[in-house]
């Protein structure tokens, strides 16, 4: 796994950094081509979030969010992003290249990944399609499961670093 993705998922909720990092090691090791996975986002601060939402709105570009701050996962440390690079240096958002040649498009084969370990996809919304991005929508606290809608996250406690406390 590449530094830059190592210090994305240092800075995710502590109930997911070992499973995005599981995750990034079984996409690397399907992925048998010229091609790993790179975590490009994880948390993003209320005000970066702010700053994208006004994208294509206030200010010049693309809208690339619907989320205004404190309704994305980012916001919450339960979301990330990725690409593939390519030999180690091009970074690539093609979802149909099957670098491995495997007769698996590459990117698919971490959508699959993914989906084993429990993140919702992006590319599975209705609108506003997100091919690059996957979250953490439960998250299970023994027994209990907690529904990781932005909607829910923003009432909870956080701890003294700012992440969601998820109590029994």
């Amino acid at each position: 796994m590449d530094t830059p993705s190592q210090n994305k998922i240092k800075k995710l909720h502590p109930l997911v950094r070992e499973e995005v990092t599981q995750i990034v090691k079984d996409c690397d090791e399907a992925l048998t081509g010229r091609a790993k996975v790179r975590i490009t986002q994880g948390l993003r601060t209320f005000k970066e979030q702010d700053v994208l939402y006004a994208q294509g709105r206030t200010k010049a570009g693309k809208k690339v969010t619907n989320a205004k701050a404190g309704q994305s996962i980012h916001n919450y440390g339960l979301a990330v992003d990725i690409c593939l690079i390519i030999d180690g240096k091009v970074a690539s958002w093609d979802t149909a290249k099957d670098w491995d040649n495997d007769g698996v498009a590459d990117w698919y084969e971490c959508v699959k990944i993914f989906a084993k370990h429990g993140w919702n996809w992006g590319g599975n919304w209705k609108t506003f399609k997100d091919l690059s991005h996957f979250e953490r929508r439960s998250i299970w606290k023994g027994a209990r499961k907690i529904n990781a809608t932005w909607r829910n996250l923003q009432n909870l406690p956080k701890d003294k670093d700012g992440y969601v406390v998820f109590t029994k």
